[in-house]
């Protein structure tokens, strides 16, 4: 072997043993410990997110609202009056709250007619046509409360209207009993009110019972006690007045002071004896009579039988036309005009007579908003705005 080849084996020894001895020194170096690690699975192509799916953060600014984008039509919160609108683009719909508000004045209602009382009688069938036609026609329901407050909450473009019930029929509102259950019965102008108001709600459950607590339990006459039937209204946001103790006639009936208290205070005395906290504020005048002095007129408003004081704060007639509102200066608290249901036979100024005048150019058309009076400019004068209780009147 010459002396080149034993150079060339002694420098491939030498780096061989190099090689090794580094290939040791690595191979006892500490590692990173994977003991705690989840491994995580070899990405495939379908794992890979598009970038649409990617989340991508940029500012934003709260935008600010300005006249220019501000709707003129903002609905209200539904939870008491579905359907609920206030509007303020006046020109568009008109609005007119100084003009009338109807209230309409019911007694009996019979499944068919009986041949008696052809004029205040009605039939379930014409109670439940003639609620169509009124929403139909615009009209919603408020209580008497808000019509004397003029706190008129009904939607914009709509308009208010009253129901009065006077003697306390059953036919108007009683009770059934089924199951041990007592409810109101269908057959009953309450009993179709709710019916509607369920397909309606926009329309409102409203309207004022007038009683005469001489009549006792014969007052709605059904199931249930006389407590029972009046929490059953009264629960149901439905109201109860005075139409006096004995059905007196005061222009022919009356001729003292004490005659007009106690016709009025005796029935206020019976209906705390039901309902403790029970007051009249309204006065549905029997035969739309009136006595005969200011003297015995004034007692009709406030009195005070034995320690029990009444005040009625509207007195209604047995009239024949719509009602100027409240706010109006020539709205009469003594004597409201309501007008009647018609009955077997139509007469001149009821309600069907009317309702083909009863326009929104001549009626109250709300704006939506009840703490607003709206109006035209020509109108302006007809709004008394002493009695705006706080209201704000707009005109346009």
């Amino acid at each position: 072997m010459d002396k080149r080849y034993k150079a060339i084996l002694a420098v491939f020894v030498i780096l061989l043993l190099i090689s090794g001895i580094l290939y040791l020194a690595f191979r006892t170096q500490p590692g990173p410990d994977m003991s705690q690690n989840t491994p995580t699975p070899e990405a495939s192509p379908t794992d890979i997110p598009e970038p649409s799916q990617e989340p991508v953060e940029t500012p934003t600014e709260t935008p600010i609202e300005t006249p220019e984008t501000t709707p003129e039509v903002t609905p209200e919160p539904q939870d008491e009056r579905p359907g609920q609108l206030i509007r303020t683009d006046y020109e568009d719909f008109l609005p007119n709250e100084s003009g009338e508000i109807p209230i309409i004045m019911f007694h009996r209602f019979v499944e068919e007619y009986d041949g008696s009382d052809k004029e205040y009688t009605t039939t379930f069938s014409e109670f439940e046509a003639i609620l169509e036609t009124l929403y139909n026609q615009g009209f919603r329901l408020i209580s008497m409360r808000d019509f004397i407050e003029c706190n008129i909450d009904v939607p914009a473009g709509t308009m208010p209207m009253v129901f009065t019930f006077d003697d306390g029929t059953p036919g108007q509102f009683n009770l059934i009993e089924e199951d041990g259950i007592l409810k109101v019965n269908p057959k009953s102008a309450v009993g179709i009110m709710m019916a509607f108001n369920e397909k309606h709600p926009d329309f409102g459950l409203k309207g004022i019972f007038y009683v005469n607590m001489d009549i006792g339990d014969n007052t709605f006459k059904g199931a249930g006690t006389l407590e029972d039937r009046f929490r059953f209204l009264l629960d149901n946001g439905l109201e109860l007045g005075t139409h006096t103790w004995g059905h007196v006639n005061y222009k022919t009936q009356v001729k003292t002071a004490e005659q007009v208290i106690e016709s009025l205070g005796k029935n206020q005395e019976a209906a705390y004896s039901v309902i403790p906290d029970l007051e009249f504020y309204s006065l549905a005048l029997p035969y739309g009579s009136i006595p005969g002095s200011d003297e015995l007129k004034a007692l009709l408003r406030e009195g005070t039988y034995k320690d029990i004081s009444y005040e009625h704060k509207s007195i209604m007639a047995v009239g024949s036309n719509p009602s100027k509102p409240t706010i109006s200066p020539d709205y009469n608290p003594g004597y409201v005009p309501r007008i009647r249901m018609q009955g077997m036979e139509p007469v001149i100024q009821d309600l069907t007579w009317w309702l083909p005048k009863m326009t929104p150019e001549r009626m109250f058309v709300s704006d939506g908003d009840p703490n607003t009076i709206v109006v035209p400019e020509s109108r302006k004068d007809r709004v008394d705005e002493s009695k705006l209780n706080g209201k704000t009147l707009i005109q346009y």
